[in-house]
């Protein structure tokens, strides 16, 4: 049985985005004075009273709009209260009980789900004003006051939301899943991949550009493996960021490459890349992420002879320093080559995390050095005493030599490949650390 689940719902812009992060335990969802800013689900994993749980942020609940956008958040928080052990409804002390509120009380009372209601903006400690006891109407039971900005309150919402936990069983043992994070510029279709490959509409997709502001994290299981796709916001150009709200959805977006395990980084084949696609998987590359270059929208490319090697030369040419990354030619709105990219997902993760033992890594430098002589400058010729692995994600190699001055890149580029031809090391950044006998360090 997996681990209890506590979503949060409500109108917009009452307050659960703060409530969010206060269960969280750290500034995960967006908190703005704006309606509609959370528009995904967003899950996160919190603990209370001993036992893990996660919670889940939805967009706030327009009963009846003709908006499109709040129509989706509408469908996603339909969706988050369905997966829900319990659902936790906010509302606010200074507006009172709105007829929102009355339409979003009779949605859950509909649920047959366990409701405990918060009465968000009690900002004072003691005996709750009048007001308060309005929200009685609502036909939920007891409310709860809290503050969700002071944390006032939270301890004991989370003490009835406690008692409706499932019972703990030892099929609860944790399961390693691979985190991936599908990155890329706006309107490349990353939620539309995430999408497919959930076969439901897990994220928004639209064609509005900048539709995704959060990083949203989806689970996902199939015969190749257990994996947790974390749809990202698009990175836009700096000086297109405007809006302080996109500026927190850049930060996320590479805060969600951090914590990834693989980057799948999507380029739209109707466009090729672009200065952004370089900048943007630069910075998976230079995380030191295992990666995977997604060229979406092939389906829409006029074919001809030896088109697709057209283009994989043009992606090689410009994202030049990674290549090692794979390419993988697919269209996410038909699905079509979707099915083949778990296969090399789970290929470049384990080779992120692959160890050489020492004597076999001393083996191909004693080859290396032998085939090609290391370089001298006036007279003076590099020794390179031993190589041995001191870390994985990436695999991380330190040279022993007499003088760092003397290991010029060109040579580290040269033992990198020798080490990735022997041992593959596919879509995994290498990162050599050069080291003087007398202890001085230069990292390449």
């Amino acid at each position: 049985m997996s681990k209890p689940i506590v979503a949060i719902v409500g109108r917009p812009n009452v307050g659960k985005s703060q409530l969010f992060n206060r269960f969280a335990g750290r500034r995960l969802s967006i908190v703005e004075d704006t309606p509609g800013v959370t528009r995904d689900r967003l899950y996160a994993d919190a603990e209370w009273r001993g036992r893990e749980f996660q919670v889940i942020d939805t967009g706030g609940i327009e009963p009846s709009t003709d908006s499109e956008i709040l129509q989706f958040m509408r469908m996603q928080a339909e969706t988050a209260i369905m997966a829900a052990d319990v659902i936790i409804l906010i509302t606010d002390l200074r507006t009172g009980v709105t007829a929102a509120d009355e339409d979003v009380a009779a949605m859950l009372r509909r649920s047959k789900k366990p409701v405990v209601l918060a009465v968000n903006k009690c900002d004072t400690p003691g005996n709750p004003p009048p007001e308060f006891y309005e929200f009685y109407n609502l036909g939920l039971g007891d409310p709860i006051g809290i503050s969700a900005l002071h944390g006032y309150g939270t301890g004991d919402l989370l003490d009835e939301c406690y008692q409706y936990f499932p019972e703990e069983s030892e099929e609860d043992a944790k399961h390693d899943r691979i985190k991936v994070a599908v990155i890329g510029k706006p309107n490349v279709g990353k939620s539309s991949l995430i999408n497919q490959i959930l076969g439901e509409n897990r994220v928004i997709v639209s064609n509005i550009a900048g539709t995704t502001r959060d990083s949203v994290d989806s689970f996902f299981e199939n015969e190749k493996g257990k994996y947790l796709l974390i749809d990202t916001a698009g990175i836009r150009k700096k000086s297109r960021v405007d809006e302080k709200i996109e500026k927190f959805s850049v930060m996320r977006s590479l805060m969600s490459i951090e914590r990834a395990d693989v980057c799948v980084i999507m380029i739209d084949a109707t466009e090729g890349v672009t200065e952004q696609d370089t900048k943007i998987a630069g910075e998976a590359h230079n995380a030191g992420k295992a990666c995977v270059i997604v060229v979406n929208k092939w389906d829409l490319v006029e074919k001809e002879t030896n088109t697709m090697e057209v283009m994989r030369q043009q992606v090689r040419n410009a994202l030049s320093y990674m290549p090692y990354a794979p390419i993988i030619f697919l269209s996410a709105l038909t699905g079509a080559r979707v099915g083949g990219l778990f296969d090399t997902i789970n290929s470049v993760y384990e080779q992120n995390g692959r160890r050489i033992p020492t004597g076999q890594l001393n083996s191909v430098l004693a080859d290396a050095t032998a085939r090609v002589q290391p370089p001298t400058d006036k007279g003076r010729r590099l020794k390179i005493y031993y190589m041995t692995q001191s870390g994985i994600r990436p695999p991380t190699f330190v040279c022993f030599c007499n003088d760092a001055r003397l290991f010029h890149f060109s040579y580290q580029r040269y033992l990198e490949n020798q080490i990735r031809e022997v041992y593959d090391l596919t879509g995994t950044p290498v990162r050599m650390i050069i080291r003087e006998r007398g202890g001085k360090d230069a990292d390449k």
